[in-house]
């Protein structure tokens, strides 16, 4: 038998052990002091966890338990134990909204190897003695992980974490702590990744890093640290990530890189480092991402930089760098770079337009905000693998050229706020990337920011969560020209188109509806003339559109997305009909696609006059059907009434309109929703939205509804009522409440939602447990959506696609 052959069998054999002890562990009964400690552990918080027992010894199997993993401890090889039971190593309840204290009886699981209760709702300080270690005994002293990141901890850091010598991981991220680091840490002498971002710690950084000689990655960015890098920090052979971006840092940076031999990804960014760009860092041989961004840099970027062996992510925006065309000229020699980003920098230079540049592997290229001046250069055309371009607020001359057409991958460009002339290429109406293929921009490292906007993110905001860059074509604030090519409706994968501000002329091309991805359409302050098509009511994740300040004339399109877009986006034109906008004549009733009269055309007349005739006709007939069935209903209603003498005048028994459903609602009224409301009483509140209140409704087969109660008299109310309408029946996805029909009650308007299960419509949280993973999940969406920072707001097609992939039926 071989060597390889061997090994395998050990392997094998290693692995069936493994699988057997947990497999007895799992017929083992809690260790009791596990089981106190535990019991104790869940009296801390302010809910139950789903899953786990009651807290009395009647429910003594916690090694069953959701999130806690069991060894028997013959195999930890506690011969001392005088029964052979299950020990608890590790408590696992990342993400389970758990609120309440962390108390101090976690620190008894003396078996302990992982605790992980990262992205809860904890709140307080950490307990004094919660990792004491008395002589008598090794309380979790075998510890390895430690994480309680994204909660709501406040206050110092308990000295005795500092005393558990088996620590591999101790993440802090996102709380509220303070103070002084401690040079305790100095004796995690195992930690290989120190997490203490965005929490508020102040003071310098202790120099007592000499001794933690497996420390792969340090995160501290986003706090108050002042002072310089210690020397023991820049010294650290095992250092692979150092993040120190957002404190108050400052002075010269000197790091040894004849020792930091392992340091791959250096972020500095935003404090302030002063002097020179170090010429040393070439000197860091495996370094690939370096972001320098925003501190008081000056000077010419170093000639050194051109010895770059692996550098593939370079930032070094807001640092008033100068000489754009001998930076260039460097780093064209960098052969692996991959991303660059120089905004606010060399202030009113000349873009070159050095023939020689040339950049092979550039995907990222970011000059923006610089008041450059020339054109863009012929050289940029050689880059063939770029997928996003930002010249933005510069001034930048000359035409677009055509050959941006024709990068394969380029997916986002942004040239606005120049003063670009002449038409727009209409080679941008093919690019690959905007038709059929899906890109995105991979971040360098899952703890690096791929790179600056134009506003520094908040203190908070974690360096894991990707940046959404959604596919754009931004040429808004220059001084274009002709009009805006019919193929742009071709392009299916963007989402932001933004023209405003030029001097376009023409139609708005009724093809446009073909984009459809489409969230962001800004036609506005340009010469278009005609009508807005009818056809754009059909871009379903449009949320922002503008066409303000053109020529246009006609009726504004009605339906969809179009009900809940403002007033400003159709003033200084000739619109009628909604929005603001007077009255449209009788001719103009109809969304016409051209510019013809209806009046010159005799048989359109015609046509109407029949119309009219048979429509009045109609109108009568359902008149006299509609004061049938009150009549039959009267009765109930006249009840109700006899209660409710001020309202009287006002109600009428409406019937309430169904959509196509397979359920059969028969002839559900008006009275019949009041009834099975309690005339909207408050006990029956469930939830409450923006414009009113949410109620649940039994009907008296016993099905379950939600009747969603908009109040007001306003326009926006009105428009939101109608938005919802059309959008919900028309929303056919597994995770959006369905519309079952809809009503009015006096100037309240009623919306009848219901699924087929009560925890779809009323709130898990209120009701049942059954559904925690994935409104949790649904949750995170929701905040995502609800970010101040706009490029972290996912698309609606990511919406869209994040909710499909929850499991509904769990």
């Amino acid at each position: 038998m071989g060597v390889q052959a061997l090994w395998a069998v050990f392997l094998v054999l290693g692995f069936l052990m493994f699988q057997a002890q947990v497999l007895q562990s799992k017929n083992l009964a809690c260790n009791q002091s596990d089981l106190k400690a535990l019991q104790e552990f869940m009296r801390g918080l302010q809910s139950p966890i789903q899953g786990w027992g009651t807290n009395n010894s009647s429910s003594p199997d916690c090694c069953n338990w959701l999130g806690i993993t069991c060894y028997s401890s013959s195999s930890l090889g506690l011969v001392n134990d005088s029964v052979n039971s299950g020990r608890v190593t590790k408590l696992e309840l990342a993400r389970h909204r758990l609120t309440g204290k962390l108390v101090e009886s976690v620190g008894s699981l003396d078996q302990l190897r992982t605790l992980n209760l990262s992205h809860n709702f904890l709140k307080d300080s950490l307990p004094f003695s919660l990792f004491h270690l008395p002589k008598s005994r090794g309380d979790c002293i075998n510890l390895e992980h430690l994480c309680l990141g994204m909660n709501d901890l406040v206050g110092g850091v308990s000295e005795d974490i500092f005393q558990l010598k088996k620590l591999k991981l101790l993440d802090l991220q996102d709380n509220n702590f303070s103070g002084k680091l401690s040079t305790g840490i100095g004796k995690l002498l195992s930690l290989e990744r120190l997490d203490i971002s965005s929490n508020n710690f102040s003071g310098t950084i202790p120099d007592v890093f000499r001794s933690l000689s497996k420390l792969n990655f340090l995160l501290g960015h986003s706090n108050y640290f002042v002072g310089r890098i210690p020397i023991s920090l820049a010294n650290s052979p095992s250092l692979n990530l150092l993040n120190l971006r957002n404190n108050s840092l400052g002075g010269i940076i000197d790091l040894n890189c004849s020792s930091m031999t392992n340091l791959s990804s250096l972020d500095l960014a935003t404090n302030s480092f002063s002097g020179n760009v170090p010429s040393y860092l070439p000197a860091c041989k495996n370094l690939k991402n370096i972001n320098l961004a925003k501190n008081k840099f000056t000077g010419k970027i170093p000639e050194s930089f051109k010895d770059f062996q692996a550098l593939s992510y370079l930032s070094l925006s807001n640092c008033s760098i100068i000489n754009l065309s001998s930076t260039l000229r460097i780093l064209q020699q960098c052969k692996s770079l991959t991303t660059l980003v120089l905004t606010l920098n060399f202030q009113g230079e000349a873009l070159p337009a050095d023939p020689t540049l040339h950049f092979e592997n550039l995907k990222v290229l970011v000059i923006a905000n610089c008041r450059l001046t020339g054109s863009i250069p012929q050289w940029l055309s050689n880059s063939s693998k770029l997928q996003l371009v930002d010249l933005s607020w510069n001034n930048l001359r000359g035409t677009i050229p055509s050959w941006f057409g024709g990068f394969e991958y380029l997916f986002y460009l942004d040239l606005s706020n120049n003063s670009f002339s002449g038409e727009i290429p209409r080679n941008l109406t093919g690019l690959p990337s905007l038709i059929s293929r899906s890109i995105s921009i991979e971040e360098p490292s899952p703890y690096f920011p791929l790179f600056l906007s134009r506003n520094e993110r908040g203190r908070g905001l974690q360096y894991n969560q990707v940046w959404s860059f959604p596919p754009t074509l931004a040429l808004s604030d220059n001084f274009l020209t002709g009009p805006i090519w019919p193929e742009f409706g071709n392009l299916t994968k963007l989402h932001d188109f933004k023209l405003k501000s030029n001097c376009l002329s023409g139609t708005i091309p009724s093809e446009l509806s073909g984009m459809a991805s489409l969230e962001t359409l800004d036609l506005s302050h340009n010469n278009l003339s005609g009508v807005i098509p009818w056809s754009l009511v059909n871009l379903s994740f449009l949320s922002e559109f503008s066409v303000a300040y053109n020529q246009l004339h006609g009726k504004i399109p009605t339906g969809s997305q179009f009900m809940t877009f403002p007033n400003s986006s159709f003033v200084g034109n000739h619109l009628c009909g909604d929005h603001g906008t007077p009255p449209c004549p009788k001719s103009d009733g109809f969304p016409l696609e051209s510019s013809r009269k209806s009046g010159r055309n005799k048989y359109a007349i015609i046509r109407m006059a029949v119309g009219v005739v048979f429509g009045t006709a109609s109108l009568l007939v359902l008149m006299i059907m509609i004061v049938l069935r009150a009549h039959s209903r009267g009765l109930i209603l006249k009840r109700w009434m006899q209660t409710h003498d001020k309202e009287a005048d006002e109600l009428g028994p409406r019937l309430v309109v169904l959509l196509q459903s397979k359920e059969n609602y028969k002839d559900l009224s008006l009275e019949d929703l009041l009834k099975s409301t309690n005339n909207f009483d408050q006990e029956n509140i469930i939830g409450c939205g923006g414009f009113g209140l949410v109620y649940r409704a039994a009907l008296p087969d016993g099905r379950k509804l939600a009747i969603k109660r908009l109040s007001g008299d306003t326009g926006q109310m009105d428009r939101e009522f109608r938005a919802e309408v059309e959008a919900l029946s028309r929303a056919q996805h597994p995770n959006l409440v369905h519309l079952q029909g809809y009503g009015m009650f006096k100037n309240d308007k009623l919306l009848m939602k219901k699924e087929n299960r009560e925890s779809e419509v009323f709130d898990p949280i209120i009701y049942d447990k059954q559904n925690d993973k994935e409104l949790l999940r649904v949750l995170e969406i929701a905040c995502l959506c609800l970010s101040e920072h706009p490029k972290l707001r996912p698309s609606t097609e990511q919406l869209v696609s994040w909710l499909d992939s929850i499991d509904t039926n769990t």
